[in-house]
């Protein structure tokens, strides 16, 4: 399995590949199309991510250790941003999820090529993921 790090090594080289803003914008919306999506019975507001413009639900779940993570939007490119945070790290530990900095925000230029509503988003859903895994760790040492 890969580390979070090379998942982001990853993504950040597929995105360079991709020159014009126009095409990551339609390859961000094509990764969410990817994206399974979420039963009716999970879009409740008990999974919503709270500072979305967008509707965000993020389910987290605790298997053997590592945390796994069930995601969707109601908006083409935030699902697909959403897709791309699940894909960095579901399958870690929470320990791995806490330590690691989403560098690839940066790296793929979605700081200053975001709307700033949509930069919120993200940044609500990386802050959900690591408590999420704040909160698995703390259930772990209970």
């Amino acid at each position: 399995m890969q580390t979070i790090e090379q998942k982001q090594a990853a993504i950040v080289a597929e995105f360079q590949a991709i020159a014009d803003w126009r095409e990551r914008y339609r390859h961000i919306i094509n990764l969410g199309r990817e994206l399974p999506e979420l039963s009716e019975d999970l879009r409740i507001d008990r999974y919503k991510v709270k500072g979305c413009q967008s509707q965000v639900w993020l389910i987290a779940s605790l298997e053997d250790g590592r945390v796994h993570f069930q995601a969707d939007s109601d908006a083409a490119i935030v699902r697909g941003l959403v897709a791309i945070v699940v894909r960095v790290f579901s399958g870690h530990t929470p320990d791995e999820i806490i330590a690691a900095r989403p560098t690839f925000v940066d790296e793929i230029g979605l700081s200053e090529h975001l709307s700033q509503t949509r930069a919120n988003g993200l940044s609500a859903m990386l802050r959900q993921i690591r408590l999420y895994a704040a909160a698995f760790k703390a259930m772990a040492g209970a």
